[in-house]
């Protein structure tokens, strides 16, 4: 009777483990291991889908913003800079003349203001009225731009009528300019050029990418050993939802590859056969535009200060060419670029400006002004207003065909990322259930 009861207690004992193991995992059984796989596996894939998304999202959204916001913002500010130092000189060009100034000048001038003015309000309008620098630049603008308009007007009005304050209020417009105006706008471009450099490097940065990749690879390689060891406990050769499950993230993984190394490619060659030679040629053309100014304000001061001229010399040193110079910087940012030929012609005409400058110098100091006045106004071979003009269109040619450059490939690398993120969600989706439906089967032949 003992050794029945005991042999009741054991079969009751087993009947009670059999009712635990049925109401949970039995790790140590391969329905028990099977379920622990299956589990990992779906939340595996779940959260490879979420870090391939949240890679996507980061990669999409920068590209997008280097184009939508930071490309925008940094042609407002180079548009700013560039049509503030034109207007100055062509006021101070018209201003030769004496009485009413050429038509083709005053619109130059009134062109340039409004361009600036509405470039002023875009740029407001995004950056906003916060503490930043930015916001300072823009509102100094914004405050000084009506002041130095009002100069050259009253400038305008005496000089129509011959008097000679006119020229005092012209050189008043002009340091206003020079000294408040242009170095805001010079740092208002500086900033945004760098903030564009910023979001041009978050989409171009290799970590995150690499991050996203090394734990793709590893998934893959986890779905191939659940692979491998539900082959050894079921001695089936494939399960068809593993199989799946691989080859879903191989998928994404390779589209993610895919869409990052082309928006990278086209994000560094946006910058350097685009925005390099932008930013260069608008530097040389902005100097070039304050040496235009120097040499006309140099004829219109009749006081005998030689402080303009001096002026004058030192932005045809920081002009170049040569080694260290502007014109340098931007031959070489246009090498093997659409701007290289125009950037070619524009160190010509510099350098014909320059001499025919000097030209200019001669006759003003020996006595013939009128001459030295018709040769900066001039648009003949060997004026100085007619090489600076071949100039000035030379860099105009170059910025607009590098910008072009630079805005097209900016957008192809934008649109890389298109549906990517839709893309990586839907297949971590199938992912998950290709595993849970592959190894379901399995459970199932254990009841």
């Amino acid at each position: 009777m003992v050794h029945a009861a005991v042999r009741a207690g054991g079969a009751a004992g087993r009947a009670a483990r059999g009712r635990v193991r049925q109401r949970g995992l039995d790790l140590a059984t391969t329905p028990g291991r099977l379920w622990l796989v299956l589990i990992g596996l779906v939340l595996l894939s779940l959260a490879w889908g979420a870090l391939a998304a949240f890679t996507a999202t980061r990669y999409a959204s920068a590209a997008s913003s280097v184009v939508t916001t930071n490309e925008p913002l940094s042609l407002d500010a180079q548009r700013i800079y560039a049509k503030l130092s034109d207007a100055n000189d062509a006021a101070t060009t018209a201003f030769l003349t004496g009485g009413i100034e050429p038509a083709a000048a005053r619109q130059r001038y009134l062109s340039d203001i409004s361009t600036a003015s509405s470039a002023i309000e875009n740029a407001t309008a995004q950056v906003g009225a916060g503490p930043g620098n930015a916001a300072r630049d823009l509102a100094t603008l914004a405050a000084d731009l009506p002041a130095y308009t009002q100069e050259v007007g009253n400038a305008d009005a005496d000089n129509r009528l011959a008097l000679p304050l006119g020229a005092a209020y012209l050189r008043e417009a002009s340091g206003l300019m020079r000294i408040t105006l242009l170095p805001a706008a010079k740092d208002l471009y500086a900033a945004q050029n760098a903030s564009l450099s910023d979001a041009s490097a978050q989409a171009t940065g290799l970590p995150l990418f690499l991050i996203t990749a090394v734990i793709g690879l590893a998934v893959g390689y986890l779905v191939y050993r659940a692979s491998r060891w539900l082959r050894g406990r079921t001695n089936r050769v494939l399960n068809v939802g593993l199989v799946a499950a691989g080859a879903l993230v191989v998928i994404s993984l390779a589209w993610l590859a895919a869409a990052y190394t082309g928006a990278r490619g086209d994000l560094l060659d946006a910058q350097a056969r685009g925005s390099a030679t932008v930013e260069a040629a608008a530097q040389v053309g902005i100097v070039a535009q304050e040496a235009h100014a120097d040499e006309s304000l140099t004829l219109i001061d009749n006081t005998g200060d030689d402080s303009y001229q001096t002026d004058y010399k030192k932005q045809e040193s920081a002009l170049g060419p040569g080694p260290g110079t502007l014109l340098a910087a931007a031959s070489t940012a246009a090498s093997g670029t659409p701007a290289a030929k125009a950037v070619a012609a524009a160190v010509s005409d510099a350098q014909a400006w320059f001499a025919a400058h000097k030209k200019v110098r001669a006759l003003d100091g020996n006595g013939n002004h009128l001459k030295a006045v018709m040769s900066v106004l001039g648009t003949q071979p060997g004026d100085a207003g007619a090489s600076f003009s071949r100039l000035s269109a030379d860099l105009d040619s170059a910025i607009a065909s590098d910008q072009a450059v630079f805005d097209s490939t900016a957008r192809s690398a934008a649109s890389a990322y298109t549906g990517l993120e839709a893309v990586v969600i839907a297949a971590a989706l199938l992912m998950a259930a290709a595993c849970a439906w592959g190894l379901s089967r399995r459970i199932a032949e254990y009841r």
